[in-house]
């Protein structure tokens, strides 16, 4: 860390900023993953390649100068890259803490854990030296210590973290395809690396997708399509909500936010039918006008939450939107879904 540049404390947490993961390690150390084993070594196989180990290497191209950008491109850049680095460290943390809990009990899941954590780290590391290019750095220490922790259940985080895997893909190929079109628009080099990054993030999902097949009753069982269905709609929601607080982010890579979200969802969508045994009918009319109005009311509570009131105030104004953004998610949970017809073991 350079003399200019000053530690930069997380912001406040909300229900859409990256979050922090434990879980039950015991029940995760007794899974019976025999029914798919082959496939779940094979896929150890190819983490264990380490294709991008020399992949994060900063190279001439960031000894520029960043001080061209404006005040509002700087920050929402530090943002993107503040948000990124939260997200690939706590994925790091979890792999990490999952696969020390597991080496004594199941040496083959434990090791995948392993090569996934060495890869989140690497991520984590990589965009955090960028945030330096801006003289901004996150205390990745102090993040750990300090961070609260959500308990998800094993089952949750499968679910959870295969589909945080496969959108992190689609957005990250979206991205590069796009710039690769359109050079103009490719203002920062971290872009460059984002076609070797996004296959990382696409053997993690295929690790918890064969994972998810070993466990029949995660896929082949009418809660596992209710389950199924909450996870596609909860990563959707939250990257289009988040997404369209940063139109300004988008608009200065040359991509329209809701058309760039569209695109990931469909794809993310598509990639899940693999696997799940539902998923979501995306040319149900009601589908994005509903995505729409969940913005909308998400707009309303962040700019209720800058005035300059009471807590209780703000409470109470905020409950119309708060009811009003709880209807239009039951309605999307509500759309029927699409049978993908898969059976991955013998039905429970």
């Amino acid at each position: 860390m350079t003399p200019m540049t000053e530690s930069k404390l997380i912001a406040k947490e909300t229900l859409l900023t990256p979050r922090f993961y434990t879980t039950d390690f015991k029940e995760i150390s007794e899974l019976d993953i025999s029914s798919n084993l082959d496939e779940i070594k094979c896929i150890v196989e190819e983490l264990r390649k380490d294709y991008n180990k020399d992949h994060f290497i900063r190279d001439k191209e960031f000894l520029k100068s960043w001080d061209s950008f404006d005040n509002a491109t700087r920050k929402i850049f530090i943002e993107f890259l503040e948000r990124s680095c939260t997200a690939e460290f706590s994925g790091f943390l979890l792999y990490k803490e999952i696969s020390r809990n597991l080496k004594k009990y199941n040496p083959l899941l434990a090791e995948g854990f392993s090569f996934m954590s060495r890869d989140e780290a690497r991520h984590a590391g990589f965009l955090n030296k960028a945030m330096s290019d801006f003289n901004v750095s996150l205390d990745l220490g102090f993040l750990t210590k300090t961070r609260k922790y959500t308990f998800f259940a094993p089952k949750f985080i499968f679910y959870a973290t295969y589909l945080s895997e496969k959108i992190g893909y689609w957005r990250y190929i979206t991205i590069y395809r796009h710039l690769e079109k359109n050079t103009k628009y490719r203002v920062y080099p971290l872009f460059r690396f984002f076609e070797s990054w996004c296959q990382d993030e696409n053997r993690h999902g295929d690790f918890f997708a064969a994972l998810l097949k070993s466990q029949k009753p995660l896929l082949n069982t009418y809660e596992a399509r209710l389950w199924s269905k909450f996870f596609l709609l909860s990563v959707f929601v939250t990257m289009y909500l988040n997404d369209l607080q940063r139109l300004d982010f988008y608009s200065t890579i040359g991509l329209d936010a809701k058309k760039f979200d569209i695109h990931v969802i469909r794809k993310t969508n598509q990639s899940s039918a693999t696997v799940f045994p539902v998923i979501y009918d995306l040319d149900h009319p009601n589908f994005f006008p509903l995505l729409d109005a969940c913005s909308q009311q998400n707009q309303i509570l962040i700019d209720i939450e800058k005035e300059e009131t009471l807590s209780v105030f703000k409470f109470f104004k905020k409950l119309p939107a708060i009811l009003t953004l709880a209807w239009n998610l039951v309605q999307l949970y509500l759309i029927p879904a699409i049978e993908t017809n898969y059976i991955w073991a013998d039905p429970v």
